[in-house]
């Protein structure tokens, strides 16, 4: 089973490529964040003639999470125990389904916008609650994916003295992150794709891109039963260039048959 997650950054707006891309890689379950859409509003006929089910919530113009699924989707449940709540507008940042007897999370982690902001305490209580509910699910196959708006290695952008004083590198910040990984999660990509200069995101500002100065922001974290299963990993770099594209590139696993 192949697995993916992007962050796609509009989904009206890249429906071609994400037709593209499950086609190209032969994906089996997608999970998205950053669509952009009410579930209304989701451009699905595509997707459905090719045989995947869908499951989103998210609201229009910001955030919102789906999950793309041939291989079955069941028991979707809409974010997490405690959960919380950003207190200016609604938000859809997580989502779970059962695919193939895999439990997957499409993740949208708070931006935290900048140290000290209301938003950045936002985003480590998420993180908390987060880690909490995901203790639980570490026994099954179980994958936490998606933009977790956090670089937690100093090889994970391209300059760290650069993000000296800039959300998604601070302490607390990386904390959050070890902590989910410490109940009972690993990065299953990172093995097959090593640092340094190995990233997920670009900036659109200044050729970013072009001049390859990311950040791997991210992640498919997996409990050890879905750990022990993964066969390969990789990130669809071509897939964040030419006109049009994701400030994302997807991260894409192969899974052997359990």
């Amino acid at each position: 089973m192949r697995i993916a997650t992007w962050n796609v950054n509009s989904i009206r707006s890249r429906i071609d490529r994400v037709e593209a891309f499950l086609e190209r890689h032969d994906i089996d379950v997608l999970a998205l964040q950053e669509t952009k859409a009410r579930e209304d509003q989701l451009p699905i006929m595509g997707l459905q003639a090719r045989g995947y089910d869908i499951a989103a919530a998210g609201y229009n113009q910001w955030n919102g999470v789906a999950i793309v699924s041939r291989v079955g989707l069941e028991d979707v449940t809409i974010g997490f125990d405690q959960m919380p709540a950003w207190e200016e507008a609604a938000e859809a940042r997580a989502i779970g389904a059962t695919c193939g007897g895999v439990r997957v999370w499409s993740l949208y982690v708070p931006n935290g916008r900048k140290v000290d902001d209301p938003h950045y305490h936002y985003k480590l209580a998420w993180l908390g609650a987060l880690r909490s509910a995901a203790a639980a699910w570490s026994s099954e196959p179980t994958a936490l994916v998606g933009d977790w708006n956090i670089a937690p290695q100093d090889e994970d952008v391209f300059d760290i003295a650069a993000f000296a004083k800039d959300t998604h590198v601070t302490p607390p910040e990386r904390a959050a992150f070890q902590a989910v990984l410490d109940a009972g999660y690993v990065d299953v990509v990172r093995p097959h794709a090593p640092g340094p200069e190995v990233y997920t995101y670009w900036d659109y500002y200044r050729q970013r891109f072009e001049r390859n100065r990311g950040m791997r922001i991210d992640f498919i974290l997996g409990s050890a039963p879905f750990a022990d299963r993964v066969r390969g990993a990789f990130i669809d770099r071509d897939e964040r260039a030419g006109q049009g594209a994701s400030d994302h590139a997807p991260v894409i696993v192969d899974l052997a048959d359990d």
